[in-house]
This record gives structure tokens, sequence and C-alpha cells, in this order.
């Protein structure tokens, strides 16, 4: 009984230790993007759900954990690829991948068909607001009947336009499904969550909505990324990592890995746990001006929504920070004015 006991206090000053010790690895890690540095802290892997800016060595991290690229386009979207180019790009890399195109299943679903391959189902779905969320499934089944019932009749007469649903309906429709929510690319200039459309206060309520934070993702620049990592250490989220690749040479420049079997339901409750680890490195700014004329180029019908779109959200963007100022202005007027008048009535 005695012994019992003792082992219990010691594990519990392990876990204690481990705690306390991921708080301190966590304010380095913040600490590090306050001052504008790049340096990251080496992290245990072992104790910590990290997050490493270098390029993976997949080789080497195939052989202790499940890897997978969250977040990935073919051309039933905006991508490039077909999804047997893309199947037989991750059988050669030997992770696994997750077809996650906008506002569309079509990609998921014929994957699913590649039955050696390793894929999570999920889609890129772009919000009324403008910004995107990642929706991902335990089964094919359950990504077609939210897709369906949920998204579908929502949806505009252009692939890449916005649904009429706001972030949060998407978000409670998903939880219908068992959906793992994760907010991609969440500073990216107009398709981020944290955008001056959502307040601080509707931003921190999404966040607690969702499961997961993409604190790497290939396509973005670093300092949004840094400004991701920070984002989900800040609030305690689960970690994710994704290409968000258009074209096959990006596939596996960012992933997400797990301590678990291959296996789907294992690798989406790892995220909702908080049990993964991310690393990767953003795609150089010619490969990523090559990729997008690429995905322009094959995507010649959506390029009039695209740049419709952008239109939209940029007036948004003026609007919401025009008004912010108006309404500030005016403040600073009626403090103004009610001094003044206090004052003639002599009661200043």
């Amino acid at each position: 009984m005695d012994c019992t006991k003792l082992q219990r206090e010691v594990d519990t000053h392990n876990q204690t230790f481990q705690q306390k010790k991921h708080k301190e690895l966590n304010l380095m890690f913040l600490k590090s993007i306050h001052n504008k540095e790049t340096f990251l802290p080496d992290i245990d892997i072992e104790n910590h759900h990290g997050i490493s800016f270098k390029k993976p060595i997949l080789s080497a991290l195939l052989d202790s954990y499940t890897v997978v690229d969250l977040h990935f386009h073919s051309r039933h979207s905006d991508g490039f690829n077909s999804i047997d180019a893309i199947a037989e790009r991750a059988r050669k890399l030997g992770i696994g991948i997750a077809v996650t195109d906008h506002n569309t299943i079509d990609g998921a679903a014929e994957l699913s068909r590649h039955k050696d391959i390793f894929s999570i189902q999920g889609i890129e779905i772009t919000a009324k607001e403008g910004a995107h969320v990642l929706v991902y499934f335990y089964s094919m089944k359950n990504l077609i009947d939210f897709y369906t019932t949920e998204i579908s009749p929502w949806l505009g007469k252009n692939l890449m336009a916005s649904c009429a649903l706001s972030m949060e309906s998407i978000i409670s429709r998903a939880r219908d499904y068992d959906g793992i929510v994760v907010f991609p690319h969440p500073y990216a200039a107009f398709t981020g969550v944290c955008n001056p459309i959502f307040s601080k206060r509707r931003q921190q309520s999404l966040f607690a909505m969702g499961d997961g934070v993409e604190v790497i993702n290939g396509g973005n620049i670093h300092r949004w990324n840094l400004k991701a990592a920070e984002l989900g250490l800040k609030f305690e989220t689960g970690l994710t990592a994704g290409s968000d690749g258009h074209n096959l040479f990006q596939m596996g420049s960012a992933v997400t890995y797990a301590n678990c079997k291959k296996d789907k339901k294992a690798f989406l409750d790892a995220i909702k746990r908080k049990e993964t680890w991310t690393v990767g490195k953003e795609v150089g700014l010619l490969l990523k001006v090559t990729s997008n004329g690429m995905k322009f180029r094959t995507n010649i019908n959506n390029t009039p929504d695209l740049f419709g779109k952008n239109v939209r959200y940029s007036y948004a963007l003026i609007h919401s920070g025009s008004s912010r100022m108006r309404n500030h202005v005016y403040e600073k007027f009626d403090r103004k004015y009610r001094h003044q008048f206090l004052k003639k009535l002599n009661i200043l």
C-alpha cells in the first residue's frame, strides 16, 4: 500500500515537472517572437507538442511517427495536379495526405479510392466573411453527409466564392458530423481568421469552438507562421501543419506527425488531445510565384471570381478599419464637446 502511494506521488511529481517544463518552453518561444527573433528553442518532442521551422526529414520521422501533410489542393479546386498524381507523390514520399479542396469534396472522394494511401478526408471552406476553415472527418461518409446537407446548398455559383454561412455556423454544423475544425493560415491577408473583419472577442470565441490552429503553412510567409505559432500556444489548441500545396513539389514541405498507429481515428484524436507535432519550412518566393502561375493557368475559369473576391475582401477590410477610425474620431469629438459644454455651464 505504501509503495502504491509512493508511486502515485512520484507520478504526480513527474507530471507537474513536465507541465512546468512545457510552460517554460512556451514562454521561451513567445519571447523569441516578441523580440522578433527567428530562433526557436530546442524542444523535447517526446514531452512537448512542438513547432519546428525547418525542412522535414521525412525518412527519419516515418521511422517512429505517423506523418501527414494536412493541407493540399488538387485540380478539383485551384490545384495543378490530378488525384492520381497526388497519390503517386504521397506513395513515393511515404506520408499521409489530406486533399482539402476549396468548397468541394470531389478530390477527397477520389483520393479515398486509393486504398494504399493513408488519407484524411477534409475540405477547406470559405465562410461568408471570407476567412477559410479546414474541417477533417473520421470517415468519407461523414464528409459526404456534411457537405451535401450543410454546405452545398449555401455555396455560390463559382467554386472559389464564399458560401453564405458564417464561420460560427460552419463550425457548429461540422460538430454534428464529428468534424475536426482547424483554422488555417490565421494571419494570411483576406483568408485568415485573424483579420480585422473579426473582432478580438469574436476571434477568441472561434478559437474556443475549434480544435486546432495551423501553425506552419508552407505557402505562408515566415512572419505570419510565427504569429500563428504564437496564437496556437497562447490558446493551447491542437497544432497542425500543411504545405497548402497546389503543386507536387510542395507536398511534404510542412507536415503534422503523431506518435500513433496509422489510423484516421487515432490521428484525428491526437489533434483533439493536443498530441501532435509540426515541422516545416515555407516555400521560396520564386517557387511560390511559379505555383501561383500554374494555379491560375489551370483554373482560368475561376480567375475573375478570385479577383472579385480579393476586391470585396479589400473593401471589407478598408471599411472595417475606416469604421473604427470614424468611431474613434466621433468619440474624441464627443468628449471634447461635452468638456466645452460643461465648462460653459461652470460645472468644471
